[in-house]
């Protein structure tokens, strides 16, 4: 049998492998696990872009988002209720988490949408992040943080049949 971790390593070997057959040019930071935001920041050294945030939403219906956004950026649920037209919105379960972007609870990640081939989960990104030249995110585990270009991950969000709405 083989061990959750293990399919975590190989998992982050094949997302790499995938961007760099996209090419997009990338640069890879080992680091012990930072599960938070707040963590990043105390741990954070010279990783290149902008840091970001991920929130791994439903609503009362059972839809699913992805919402990417500066790691500063406040998030209002209620406001982003309206901007989707949805139902309530909470924080998805680690169980929904991993069954659908095959990610634990401090792992989420844009490129998390690559285990989610039939589409169940709407990628979000704040318009902001088109501001900023790069960015970085986990890929599929937090002891690893890849700095990417913006578009480098918007080329990625389309080739996972993910492309993301913007919203402000």
């Amino acid at each position: 049998m083989v061990e959750t971790s293990d399919l975590s390593r190989i998992s982050h070997r094949l997302l790499v492998k995938l961007l760099q057959q996209l090419q997009i040019d990338l640069k890879i930071y080992y680091h012990p696990p930072l599960p938070t935001v707040a963590a990043a920041k105390e741990h954070r050294g010279i990783i290149e872009g902008l840091h970001l945030k991920n929130l791994f939403l439903r609503d009362n219906k059972e839809k699913m988002w992805l919402v990417v956004a500066p790691e500063d950026q406040k998030i209002d649920l209620k406001e982003l209720e309206k901007k989707l037209g949805c139902g309530r919105l909470s924080f998805g379960s680690a169980e929904r988490l991993e069954k659908y972007l095959a990610v634990r609870p401090g792992s989420v990640s844009p490129l998390a949408v690559i285990n989610d081939p039939e589409c169940h989960v709407q990628a979000i990104f704040d318009e902001q992040l088109l501001d900023h030249p790069v960015v970085t995110c986990h890929p599929l585990q937090n002891d690893i943080t890849l700095s990417l270009p913006i578009e480098g991950l918007l080329k990625f969000m389309e080739a996972a049949h993910h492309p993301p709405l913007f919203l402000k």
